[in-house]
């Protein structure tokens, strides 16, 4: 029974780890324009899902008030796009003088620089109680800043970037994180006004 109850509170990290074992085994399945449609199903779909599911279940009061934490906010972003490229940085200084492939560090320098991952960041946070509204906002204001911020510290610490399409990444985000955020907000206040009426007609009639 201990066990059944571990697995059912641990049951996302056991669902990474079987899916990385399963693609370990079958990495042909998940590839773009494999069977799983990854390119779709989870950049689009299985992401602004996520969110769907936040904007019913976050209340609005919630929301709003994550707003104005701005220290909280800052600090996130400051240790993301920051603290965190830059302790990268040092770290791969170390290991330049061993016989690591150079372009294995450059890539892990990429990825450092990346900003914080849209769906993973919320999931991770409400698994562990944490505070989901202000990991929502983080998310997507981070990834926001990210086209700006991420080419300009791959400039800094490889001495070179790349163009960033924009407009396709900011319409990505758009209709994957702040549309479907806003839908599940309205049907939520669209739920809660109806059991309000309902209540209310209940009562009225006692």
């Amino acid at each position: 029974m201990r066990l059944l109850e571990r697995m059912r509170k641990e049951w996302f990290m056991i669902g990474i780890v079987l899916a990385i074992a399963g693609a370990k085994l079958e990495p042909s399945i998940g590839v773009n324009g494999g069977p799983l449609k990854p390119e779709i199903t989870v950049s689009y779909i299985a992401v602004a899902t996520i969110f769907f599911n936040s904007g019913l279940s976050l209340k609005t009061e919630e929301l709003t008030s994550a707003l104005v934490h701005i220290r909280l906010h800052l600090f996130i972003q400051i240790f993301t796009l920051a603290f965190f490229p830059a302790t990268i940085w040092l770290f791969l200084q170390i290991l330049s003088v061993t016989p690591v492939n150079e372009w294995l560090l450059k890539g892990l320098q990429t990825v450092g620089c990346m900003p914080p991952p849209v769906s993973s960041a919320v999931i991770l946070t409400k698994a562990v109680g944490g505070n989901e509204a202000a990991a929502i906002f983080n998310s997507a204001f981070g990834s926001f800043l990210g086209i700006i911020i991420t080419p300009l510290l791959l400039l800094l610490f490889l001495g070179s970037s790349s163009s960033v399409p924009f407009t396709s990444i900011f319409s990505q985000l758009s209709v994957t994180v702040v549309v479907p955020l806003i839908i599940g907000q309205e049907r939520a206040n669209k739920f809660m006004r109806l059991c309000h009426l309902v209540l209310n007609a209940c009562f009225s009639e006692l």
